[in-house]
């Protein structure tokens, strides 16, 4: 039988249309339906017994353990009291943020806000673009995001300024003779503002555990508190430069060449550092690991902080500095996201292999939706009979599908009664809904591959004619 991606496309051939777009098996491309190799066991099954045929697949552990946790017996769903939550701690970071803005406005004048304003908005974009592109193979729900941002330019920002004014007198107090501006630039700053801003990292971890589950995550998350916090902090530094400098644009324009241009990242990569930690915890285990590796996490941003504000101390020429010490850090950081970025992908592919013995995934399927170039063709594929929506959504499912799995095979080692057992049977009802789900995004997909391909069939049909001959005449 000629499968649908093997098919001509519907409407002619387009320049964005492959030649042979699946014929290649590594590409992969959707099934029609779940072909079972093996009948899917379901984790309260005996040995010897036959499974229902809605539940997960035979292969879904290394060992039979696997199966010894209790499964779940109903189904839990995010309550309404927790959106609520949720909604409500929105409204107030973004009146929190409103209001700092509105302050600074007022502080250093509305003229010279909406100009710095404007300035601070070039880094914040090129921050943003690129947290945007690291989070492309799992990204992060919207109103999260949006969360984390309000968090660090708003309360982050309030917070520093309150715990850095009790901070810094305590500091002082140890060391009278030191420089007071050292003190808060090297010791101070890093020390209270990665604390805040990391508060905000642990708060989305807790709002958003369950897609909270990897180091792209708490990279992603921490990043964009970072930006919102540099936004803020660059708006005041901006106006307080103009302001000193009374109108003159060299100082302006200087220090937004130092903070907006050469170091847009650099609040991203102090926090960053942090929220690697964390979501490298969140993979491997619970609160109680999260919440070590947030303390862990906190010295080496603070260190980078500590090094990054230094520089400004330290003789000799800053360019030079800036060459030798942090550009090498910087290139540093983009290994280490590429590097997690291919561990993602190795893992999705690992995870949604575990799948195919039992038929919720062909072969050729796992490739499509676990690698980038299989995800680019699929999506030529789809777009070509207007489902690329559908395809998204498969894609969105199948990598929330090996996250989910690779945390049951960290929790299927907990004892019954467990934090861990209790995350486990949690993520198999998430685990079986995802599953399900993509099955009916499967058959969506297919159906709209179908009815385009009845259609340009209807197309090509000569039309039907009435016969020369109406029969005898009388």
């Amino acid at each position: 039988m000629t499968e649908p991606w093997q098919q001509p496309p519907p409407q002619g051939n387009t320049p964005d249309w492959p030649s042979q777009p699946w014929q290649n098996p590594g590409g992969g491309a959707p099934q029609q339906q779940p072909h079972y190799a093996q009948a899917p066991l379901s984790p309260a099954a005996a040995p010897g017994t036959v499974p229902p045929q809605n539940q997960p697949g035979a292969s879904m552990a290394p060992a039979h353990e696997y199966w010894m946790h209790t499964p779940p017996v109903t189904h839990r769903r995010k309550g309404s009291g927790v959106k609520v939550t949720n909604i409500i701690l929105l409204c107030v970071l973004v009146l929190v943020t409103l209001g700092t803005l509105a302050v600074f406005a007022w502080s250093i004048g509305a003229s010279v806000f909406l100009i710095c304003g404007a300035l601070a908005l070039i880094p914040l974009t090129i921050c943003v673009l690129t947290l945007m592109w690291i989070d492309r193979w799992e990204p992060e729900p919207k109103t999260a995001l949006l969360l984390g941002f309000c968090w660090g330019a708003g309360m982050a920002v309030i917070t520093t300024l309150v715990l850095g004014s009790w901070v810094q007198p305590l500091l002082m107090a140890s060391n009278a003779s030191a420089d007071p501006d050292m003190i808060g630039a090297v010791i101070q700053a890093p020390l209270v503002e990665e604390i805040c801003k990391g508060a905000g990292v642990l708060l989305l971890f807790f709002l958003r555990r369950r897609t909270f589950d990897g180091p792209i995550d708490g990279l992603v998350y921490a990043g964009i508190i970072a930006a919102g916090f540099a936004f803020t902090e660059n708006i005041l530094y901006f106006g307080n430069a103009w302001i000193e400098s009374d109108g003159a644009a060299g100082s302006l324009v200087g220090i937004f060449v130092m903070r907006g241009l050469m170091s847009p990242f650099a609040h991203v990569m102090f926090t960053g550092a942090l929220g690697i930690c964390v979501g490298y915890a969140a993979r491997r285990g619970g609160t109680a690991m999260v919440l070590g590796a947030w303390v862990v996490g906190l010295v080496p941003a603070m260190l980078l902080h500590g090094l990054w504000n230094g520089l400004t101390f330290i003789g000799g020429n800053f360019f030079v500095l800036y060459l030798v010490l942090q550009v090498p850090i910087f290139v540093l950081f983009i290994v280490a996201v590429i590097f997690l970025r291919r561990s993602e992908a190795k893992l999705t592919r690992a995870r949604l292999s575990d799948y195919v013995p039992s038929g919720w995934f062909s072969p050729q399927e796992v490739p499509m939706l676990a690698t980038g170039s299989g995800r680019r063709r699929a999506l030529v594929w789809a777009k070509s009979f207007g489902a690329g929506a559908a395809m998204k959504e498969l894609i969105r499912l199948a990598t929330r599908l090996a996250f989910t799995r690779n945390r049951l095979l960290v929790d299927a080692k907990g004892a019954p009664g467990s934090a861990s057992a209790t995350r486990f049977g949690a993520a198999q009802v998430q685990e079986l809904e995802l599953l399900n789900q993509a099955t009916a995004t499967r058959g969506q997909l297919l159906a709209q591959h179908a009815a385009a391909i009845w259609r340009a069939q209807q197309m090509q049909r000569p039309p039907i004619t009435g016969p020369t001959n109406m029969g005898p005449r009388y």
